[in-house]
């Protein structure tokens, strides 16, 4: 039995097994009467017609949570959190229900306490402070949020003050990360001997390095967070403040954050008016690589024979001639990359409560946030060395007003709201970067110690994009039984010309509990049984700038003219006044089950949503057109899925306790079509783009593209040549062999002899998470899969080519091997099944009965992250990108940052 047989089997086995063995109080599914927010309404989750997924404190990854996201990682179905890397300033790629969109932002919309923002944002709160997670997932929901919301909304509400006394709350932890696996290289011996053996010179300077541990250090890490809380019946405040430091195992590597959550409410006027204030910000400080891939393949290759230390006559790092993609990895450690990010968040609430049913509500916001990024590259990595500092800034100002009404009568329920809105951004920013320096002395920190400045690295840019918003929500209940809701929602963006500015993203929703009717009553075990269905509208304006629909011209260059230079401008691109909102139209069904006084759960839905008029850069002939390009709305696209959550409540007592919840997701995405008229004029989309390519040493150029972008295909599938097997020759070096599939003679040309091979975008994703009590002992561990999709091990291709040596190392199974052929096929792509172990957490209630008069309690735990990862696959790691839409999409290819085990000691304590 192949191993990706195993690795299914044994999925599909945990599946089965865990409604056995499922219980329900830390389960996803909330139970029917829980109170939920959801967007800009307020109410039971029983009148919820919609697709939604509510995660409360009890429900979190508490252990392990470095980032907030990793509060709710796998416990979402449709929702993938995926690290870009294991560097601890790296932000987390988010998909929620998949990619929808070839050129418009896909992340979903953040907001925390009703502010607006994106995942940067999310990065400023400390994950203890956080109180609940919202998630919206259909358009019946999403629509309330119009525009921003068209790829799903994950909601934030962080913690409030309670009456009563002043209470004080700690947490603390500290770990340490160090490297357990890295890529199996030739040793300086075995490169030695291997050189000795075929009879190949070699520039041995007698040393034993190796340098992918030379670059590594063990990262000690730890979080503090401290908050005060209290308030009376009328008035509550919570003020905390947090602090992360967490190194990475490469040198230089380190992350620094200070944050700060504020929030207060006050009644006034016999409760007629409700204030609410709230503040929260973060100070962040990063030092990062420079550049992943160029790092780790230095590392992996760079001839150990080589001192791990600079040569004492020239005071700079040797480096090897002939191996010009490549750099002494220690010398990539003296690269300065340092980010500075300093966010801020104020917001302010006033309800009055006009009488038992109308409520005016009236919210504003204000958002700063800026980057600031310093480089220096030494002239030991850089000729004559570079340095480049810029700045980002980003102000958000929103406002709008919410008439609010509910209504009890008998049997009927009446929740109505109608809202204004209105929305400014401001991005300002410059950079400049200059070179030919003399000395590394000075660094990012003197840029006048740089004789040039690049044309092309110094610009400075503003954009002001504002949007209007107006919304009316109708929720319907009849005897809690039968649920209707609408939302209409208009939204007017100065991105788009005068006859397009203004989208119209309606949805409709219902529900049927089923459990309510009078036949149902006399099944008692049966708690809860609701059918969902909904259908809605989102638009996506998100990735174009603010003036795409207007002529504009820029610098283009430098041209003299006598004994002076002179700016020349001209236009930017060509301008498409008509282009309009990309619109997605999403159909959602569900149920939503809760049997034997909610001991089992169940939760279930199938989405179809379709793309249309997709904003897309078509290649156009010139003339007519100024330019090559043009953005217009033209193809579609379709995503599909089911996600299914169990739990189950066989066992509950007062000593002992077994929790686990289990969600699988299956999803489809296919890019239907990019053909279309414009002006009367068929406009066409390539049939094949490549999207990821391989690069480094021997990939310049050539027939490097893997992952492409293929009309009828899903987004991102590999298509490459077919390798029936390895040729040998008389002297035991092997090439690939490869197939002419369409009888013409082989060629690597796109449409030639390739094939679709598969796609890079998992078809099945699993989240689970264990828990087991025993007194006042506890145990936890979770776990993720993904199934269906396949890897391309660039890494394996490039250094198991005999070619590169002794220029470059190789692996240790590579003179073995003996093969002596770079070309990309099919031969390097592989399975990228898995199964992973994210962490283990080991935890004891202490008990504070003799000092419950200053303790309310006291918690101690031991977690170890990253623990396992069951897979056929060989390269290091299976867990790469395999979400986001880019470069790297399905591809290994030499950034294979070394897999590391943090171990960490957490502290929780309540005054």
């Amino acid at each position: 039995m192949t191993h990706y047989k195993k690795v299914y089997i044994l999925s599909l086995c945990f599946l089965i097994i865990s409604p056995v063995i499922l219980v329900a109080q830390k389960l996803n599914i909330p139970l029917p009467d829980s109170l939920i927010t959801v967007g800009y309404a307020t109410g039971k989750l029983r009148n919820v017609s919609g697709s939604v997924e509510k995660i409360t404190e009890i429900q979190m990854n508490r252990e392990q949570i470095t980032t907030p996201l990793d509060a709710i990682r796998g416990r979402v179905p449709g929702l993938t959190i995926q690290r870009s890397t294991n560097s601890p300033a790296a932000l987390d790629a988010v998909r929620l229900r998949g990619t929808t969109s070839l050129s418009s932002g896909n992340d979903p919309l953040i907001i925390i306490d009703g502010v607006f923002g994106d995942l940067s944002m999310l990065a400023s709160i400390y994950p203890t402070d956080i109180e609940s997670f919202t998630i919206l997932k259909d358009a019946s929901e999403t629509a309330q949020y119009g525009s921003r919301g068209a790829s799903g909304v994950i909601e934030v509400t962080t913690k409030k003050g309670i009456s009563g006394k002043t209470r004080v709350s700690y947490n603390s932890s500290f770990g340490i990360a160090s490297v357990y696996k890295n890529l199996k290289m030739l040793s300086a011996d075995d490169f030695r001997k291997l050189a000795a053996d075929r009879n190949i010179s070699i520039l041995d300077k007698g040393h034993n390095t190796n340098f992918e541990k030379e670059i590594e250090q063990t990262g000690l890490q730890q979080n503090q967070n401290v908050a005060f809380y209290g308030g009376t019946e009328a008035s509550s405040y919570r003020v905390s403040v947090g602090f992360m430091n967490r190194q990475g195992v490469i040198l230089n590597e380190d992350l620094k954050i200070l944050t700060s959550n504020m929030n207060m409410a006050q009644e006034v006027f016999d409760g007629f008016v409700k204030c609410e204030l709230g503040m929260f910000g973060s100070v962040q400080k990063n030092r990062n690589l420079f550049d992943y891939q160029k790092t780790f393949y230095s590392a992996a290759t760079f001839n150990p024979t080589f001192p791990n230390h600079k040569n004492p006559e020239t005071d700079s790092w040797d480096m090897i001639t002939n191996a010009s993609q490549i750099t002494n990895p220690l010398a990539w450690m003296e690269v300065k990359d340092d980010e500075a990010i300093s966010h801020i968040s104020g917001h302010a609430r006033l309800t009055f409560r006009l009488s038992d049913n109308w409520k005016l509500a009236v919210f504003g916001a204000y958002t700063n946030n800026i980057v600031e990024n310093s480089q220096y590259l030494p002239t030991s990595v850089w000729a004559h060395g570079q340095a480049y500092k810029g700045t980002r800034k980003k102000e958000s100002l929103l406002g709008n007003m919410m008439l609010t009404y509910k209504k009890n009568w008998k049997k009927h329920f009446f929740d109505a709201l109608a809202l204004a809105e209105l929305q400014k951004e401001t991005y300002t920013g410059f950079y400049t970067t200059v070179t030919n320096f003399s000395t590394d002395n000075f660094g990012y920190d003197n840029l006048q110690a740089g004789a040039i400045r690049l044309w092309e690295g110094t610009n400075s840019y503003y954009e002001e994009p504002r949007l209007v918003s107006f919304l009316g929500r109708f929720n319907y209940t009849f005897a809690d039984r039968y649920i209707f809701t609408v939302n209409t929602r208009t939204d007017a963006s100065s991105k788009f010309g005068d006859n397009h500015k203004w989208g119209f993203f309606p949805s409709l929703s219902a529900a049927w509990v089923v459990s309510e009717e009078k036949f149902m009553k006399r099944f008692s075990w049966i708690n809860n049984l609701k059918f969902r269905a909904g259908y809605g509208l989102a638009g996506n304006q998100s990735g174009i700038d603010s003036y795409t629909t207007m002529n504009l011209v820029k610098p283009n260059g430098v041209i003299p003219i006598g004994a002076s230079s002179v700016v020349s401008l001209g236009d930017i691109r060509n301008t498409n006044p008509n282009l309009k909102w990309e619109v997605k139209l999403t159909f959602n069904a569900g149920i939503d089950v809760a049997l034997l006084d909610n001991r089992l759960l169940l939760s279930a839905n199938y989405y179809t949503s379709k793309t249309k008029d997709m904003l897309y850069l078509y290649n156009v002939s010139v003339p007519p057109f100024t330019y090559n390009t043009l953005l217009a709305n033209i193809g579609s696209m379709r995503n599909s899925g089911t996600e299914i959550a169990i739990g189950v409540t066989p066992l509950k007592a007062k000593d002992m306790e077994l929790n686990i919840n289990a969600n699988i997701t299956f999803q489809q995405n296919k890019l239907l079509t990019l053909n279309g008229y414009y002006n009367g004029e068929i406009i066409s989309g390539p049939k094949y783009k490549s999207l990821a390519s391989l690069n480094g040493a021997g990939f310049h150029g050539g027939y490097n593209h893997i992952v492409y972008q293929v009309v009828g295909q899903p987004l991102g599938v590999f298509y490459l040549p077919h390798v029936t097997g390895l040729i040998t020759n008389s002297s035991g070096e092997s090439v690939y062999q490869i197939a002419d599939l369409n009888g013409g003679g082989v060629s690597l040309e796109d449409g030639e002899d390739r094939f679709v091979a598969g796609q890079a975008v998992p078809k099945a994703l699993l989240g689970s998470n264990i828990s087991f009590r025993y007194k006042r002992w506890d145990i936890s561990m979770q776990i993720n899969g993904a199934f269906g999709h396949k890897i391309y091990n660039g890494t394996s291709l490039t250094y198991m080519n005999m070619n590169i040596f002794p220029d470059y190392n190789v692996m240790k199974e590579a003179p073995q091997r003996n093969i002596k052929d770079q070309t990309a096929t099919d031969y390097w792509l592989e399975r990228g099944d898995y199964i992973n172990f994210d962490y283990v957490t080991v935890a004891w209630n202490v008990p504070v009965q003799k000092v419950k008069k200053y303790i309310q309690s006291l918690r101690l735990a031991f977690t170890v992250n990253n623990l396992a990862t069951i897979s056929g696959y060989s390269g290091l790691s299976p867990i790469i990108n395999s979400s986001t839409v880019n470069a790297t999409l399905g591809l290994d290819d030499k950034r294979g940052y070394p897999l590391a085990r943090t171990y960490t000691i957490g502290l929780n304590l309540n005054f």
